[in-house]
């Protein structure tokens, strides 16, 4: 039984309690003084009678005429006159009826009397002796009023108490609620803290399970720095800070087989000319600063235009990937004019010359890379401050208007959309889920969401390609009964139309919602963690289960969302591929899988290429895999 309960009832008990024995002692007490006044009423009365009596002529007329007179002057139940033989000399008896009063509260009750008696003298010798009895009536009716008097003011009184326990019990009852919730979220490995509430006692509770969630962060916020720092040292350049060669060509690359908006965009190499030059004249550490500076300033560049990663290639070389829908033009011209402006800002004139190409899914990097190169070097050769657009590879456009790419989105979306399967399995080989990315018919063909995604944005269809995805992915559940993984969009998740549609959505299907595993990438929770929240909020409660994709670079913020209840996530394809060549790379999964653990978060590895990847990474403790190495029913080789 809960403690609000037992309370309740102790309040109850008190009261009945406390009624029972106020009316008990009441009733008890009235009753009493009752007898004793009827029972002095009826010895005066008795005695009164006899001495008249005695006084008086004794023929039967004059003793009828006092007798009459004494019954008819008061409430008496009985008067009457014996002989010393125990004879009637004069009766009168009054009625026993008590109509107002109910039988059983007269039963209960029950007032018992003694008649009051005395001698009736003539001369010296005894006449009789004179019996009189009151009425009862007055004595119950008068109890029963002064009874109903007490229940009804108790009955007041009972209700204000009643309401004012109400109100302290829901004082109680909201800090009490905090410490459970708190106290749940700690089983479920979500380390919150709440507000101390001003009871002592679960202030004491509330304080030290806060200080338990606090240490506990701090010490998951400590390793994940330690993780971070050998991910810093295994895929960032030591000088600038930014991706190494090997780390960016991996996001190139996965950039490019991706399944989303990552899969189309641009990219810009740019070169700190006459490095050596510069070297000799500045010296190692003023060079250095002007790197990173330089870095910083692309860096920046970047985050501006949706994102953007940068790398170094090569000690002059830098390189900027901007996924998305971008037009070369309009970037020639901003990316040139922050060239300009990190020119002026240097310590000393240089030259930065820079290449510009689009991207697509399907492009091959190595002809990307080397198409930059060329176009650069004629930058260079023609003058230090060129910006050149590179020729990219030939590739056929679906549609070559908006207004044609929205009518052919619109009219895809209301034919249907298909969704492709990939499992993720775990150790075992067992179906965690099934990865579903979109798939559109456009131009007679069923087309990759790296084709038409950079439209659905840029024509801001993503909430309707989103329900659209849902939808089917209802169907999907249905008829099949596997758990299903769906991408949302960041777009989507910031529309709050979108977000009550999902839930109107899932709360009609609550079977379906148990199997469904929603994913948002890394990125988009870490930034805009409002809209996040209220996503999770709103699902959570349905049975969907939440996680991250594409987790890597900011893993050192999840402990900050580790109140949110995520399910899984998903680590990025660069921390996986080469997993089992690179020892440096084994040590940070380990860690992470350790994390995630330790937070009640499954953690899974993206992009597996092969079962012997596979093999180490359920070693090092992930919990499964997907990629184009894992197929259904098919286990890691021991």
């Amino acid at each position: 039984m809960s403690l609000i309960k037992q309370l309740w009832l102790i309040v109850a008990a008190l009261l009945l309690l406390a009624f029972g024995g106020s009316l008990f002692i009441g009733v008890t007490a009235s009753r009493a003084y009752i007898e004793q006044e009827v029972l002095i009423k009826n010895a005066d009365n008795a005695s009164a009678l006899a001495l008249t009596m005695s006084q008086m002529p004794k023929d039967p007329v004059t003793l009828e005429l006092l007798v009459s007179a004494q019954f008819d002057t008061g409430h008496y139940r009985r008067v009457e006159l014996r002989s010393p033989k125990g004879e009637i000399i004069e009766q009168r008896l009054g009625g026993d009826a008590i109509r107002d009063v109910p039988a059983w509260f007269v039963d209960l009750v029950h007032i018992e009397v003694p008649p009051g008696r005395a001698v009736v003298q003539d001369g010296w010798r005894q006449l009789g002796t004179l019996v009189l009895e009151s009425q009862h009536s007055f004595a119950y009716r008068s109890l029963w009023r002064s009874t109903l008097s007490l229940v009804g003011w108790f009955g007041l009184a009972a209700v204000i108490s009643l309401l004012l326990t109400w109100w302290i019990v829901r004082q109680i009852r909201r800090p009490l609620s905090a410490v459970v919730e708190q106290a749940q979220h700690i089983g479920q490995r979500r380390f919150t803290t709440v507000p101390a509430p001003r009871t002592r006692e679960l202030r004491e509770v509330v304080e030290a399970m806060n200080r338990l969630s606090a240490a506990v962060g701090n010490m998951l916020g400590e390793e994940s720095q330690k993780l971070d720092r050998l991910r810093q040292q295994l895929q960032h350049d030591p000088v600038t800070g930014v991706l190494n060669r090997e780390a960016f060509l991996s996001q190139l690359q996965i950039h490019l087989d991706s399944q989303d908006a990552r899969a189309s965009g641009a990219l810009a190499l740019v070169r700190l000319a006459h490095l050596v030059e510069i070297n000799e004249r500045l010296g190692r550490a003023e060079t250095d600063a002007l790197l990173n500076e330089m870095a910083h300033g692309l860096e920046q560049f970047g985050q501006a235009h949706g994102g953007g990663i940068v790398g170094r290639l090569n000690g002059s070389d830098f390189v900027m990937l901007l996924p998305g829908k971008i037009d070369l033009e309009q970037l020639r011209h901003d990316l040139g004019r922050r060239l300009a402006a990190m020119r002026e800002r240097g310590r000393t004139p240089v030259g930065l010359p820079g290449a510009l190409i689009d991207y697509a899914q399907g492009d091959q990097r190595s002809m990307l890379l080397a198409s930059l190169d060329g176009t650069l070097s004629a930058a260079e050769t023609r003058s230090d401050e060129g910006l050149m657009i590179a020729e990219g590879p030939q590739r056929r456009s679906l549609f070559t208007s908006h207004d044609e790419w929205r009518y052919a989105l619109q009219v895809a979306m209301a034919k249907g959309i298909y969704l492709a399967h990939y499992p993720v399995l775990d150790a075992t080989g067992e179906l965690l889920h099934i990865e579903c990315p979109s798939r559109l018919r456009l131009a007679g063909e069923w087309q990759p969401a790296g084709v038409f995604i950079p439209w659905i944005s840029r024509l801001g269809l993503d909430s309707q390609l989103d329900l659209a995805v849902i939808d089917e992915a209802i169907r999907d559940i249905t008829h099949r009964g596997k758990p299903l993984g769906i991408n949302l969009s960041v777009a989507s998740i910031q529309d709050a139309h979108f977000v009550i549609e999902l839930q109107s959505r899932l709360k009609a299907r609550p079977d379906v919602a148990k199997l469904l595993w929603l994913e948002i990438p890394e990125a988009m929770a870490i930034h805009d963690l409002a809209s996040f929240r209220s996503l999770c909020r709103a699902l959570q409660p349905l049975g969907c289960r939440i996680g991250l994709e594409h987790v890597g670079a900011s893993f050192t913020r999840i402990a900050d969302l580790q109140d949110l209840g995520l399910a899984y996530l998903k680590l990025d394809r660069t921390l996986v591929r080469g997993i089992d060549r690179v020892a440096e790379q084994q040590t940070i999964l380990r860690g992470m899988a350790t994390l995630c653990h330790s937070l009640g978060i499954l953690a899974i590895g993206e992009g597996v290429e092969n079962r012997e990847e596979a093999r180490v990474l359920f070693e090092l403790g992930l919990d499964g895999a997907t990629g184009p190495g894992i197929r259904q029913h098919e286990k890691p080789a021991d």
